[in-house]
């Protein structure tokens, strides 16, 4: 079963965490299918990151790596990672 991952960070300087998540230091997207970074229209510096992934394990073990890198720490305003699959099948 596919998966994905769905974090919503405000980082405050986008160009500056671009960079950074540019790099995968973590290596959160060394799995993925599909990237997306998107940006709210109001506020740049909110974005939301979805990652997809072939199957559920391959999302979880992702997870896992970015909340162990601490990479997410930095942010006080942070939703995720979450770990999702399609409500309908």
């Amino acid at each position: 079963m596919a998966a994905s991952i769905i974090t919503r960070i405000q980082v405050g300087d986008y160009d500056t965490w671009r960079a950074l998540f540019d790099k995968d230091v973590p290596r959160a997207r060394e799995k993925a299918t599909a990237v997306r970074v998107l940006r709210t229209v109001d506020d740049p510096n909110h974005v939301f990151v979805y990652l997809d992934f072939a199957s559920v394990a391959d999302a979880q073990e992702s997870r896992e790596r970015l909340v162990a890198s601490g990479v997410l720490e930095r942010f006080a305003d942070v939703h995720g990672p979450n770990v999702v699959v399609d409500a309908d099948g």
